[in-house]
């Protein structure tokens, strides 16, 4: 599981945020009054979320992932892959082709690949 560094104080926790490194304030022993709690998932995301190494996440990236959960459902993926769209599901890079964070959202599970793009918060071990 892919933990957020943590410095614990008398009521919060500094961490960064475990998809954009950014610094965030942790309240999870008292979740309704932490800075995530304001933002609405729906209820696609928050499953998503629970298939995910994530920890805790800054607000700008709970709102990035509900964005892109939602335009999943809107953009149609073929499961043969004939179907995929340059610059939505990936993009060439070279000769190589990259597939896009929305792409691994509808491929729908993580092949802990360490892709760049991985929506599921898989890290690729670099020793």
């Amino acid at each position: 599981m892919g933990a957020a560094k943590t410095i614990t104080t008398s009521h919060a926790t500094a961490a960064s945020c475990s998809r954009c490194q950014q610094p965030i304030q942790c309240l999870a022993s008292d979740i309704a009054q932490c800075e995530c709690s304001k933002i609405r998932l729906q209820p696609e995301t928050i499953r998503f979320l629970g298939k995910t190494n994530y920890g805790c996440l800054c607000n700008s990236c709970l709102s990035d992932v509900n964005q892109l959960v939602t335009a999943s459902k809107d953009i149609a993926i073929s499961k043969s892959g004939s179907e995929l769209i340059e610059g939505v599901h990936y993009y060439m890079e070279g000769p190589y082709l990259v597939f896009t964070e929305l792409y691994h959202i509808q491929k729908g599970y993580c092949c802990r690949n360490g892709c760049r793009h991985c929506a599921y918060g898989h890290v690729q071990d670099k020793s």
